[in-house]
C-alpha cells in the first residue's frame, strides 16, 4: 500500500470519508494526477508540480490549493487563515461538500498549475 493511501485509511470517521470523497472528485476532474505522500500528508501533483493537498486538522479536513490567490471564481468559499498563496476548502462532514464547488476549484487549480508560485 502506498503511504498516501495508508494515511487516508488510518483516518477516523468522518475524516476518512471526507478525504475519500475529495480524492474521488480529484481523480475524475484532474487528468494525469499523481497522489504522493510528502510532509506527512497526501499531495496531488500534476506535471511534477503540486496542485493541492489534503490535510486533516482539528475537527475538519482542508483541501488546500497552492495557487488559489489567482482564482477568480467562487473565491468566497475559500478559507485563507492569513495565508498569502494557499487557500482551502474546509469540511467537517461529507454532506457539507458541494461537488460543483470542489470541481470548479480543481479546474481553476489545474488551469493555473503552470504559473510559478507567487511571492
Amino acid at each position: 500500500m502506498k503511504p498516501a493511501e495508508a494515511y487516508i485509511l488510518k483516518q477516523s470517521e468522518p475524516y476518512q470519508s471526507i478525504i475519500m470523497h475529495l480524492q474521488l472528485l480529484i481523480d475524475v476532474t484532474v487528468p494525469d494526477n499523481e497522489l504522493l505522500f510528502k510532509w506527512h500528508m497526501p499531495i496531488v501533483y500534476v506535471d511534477k508540480r503540486p496542485l493541492c493537498y489534503i490535510n486533516q486538522s482539528k475537527d475538519y479536513v482542508d483541501l488546500v490549493f497552492w495557487n488559489a490567490a489567482r482564482f477568480t471564481e467562487l473565491t468566497e468559499f475559500l478559507v485563507t487563515d492569513n495565508r498569502k498563496r494557499m487557500k482551502s476548502l474546509r469540511y467537517k462532514s461529507v454532506e457539507a461538500i458541494d461537488d460543483e464547488i470542489v470541481i470548479e476549484m480543481l479546474k481553476q487549480a489545474y488551469h493555473f498549475r503552470a504559473f510559478k508560485f507567487l511571492n
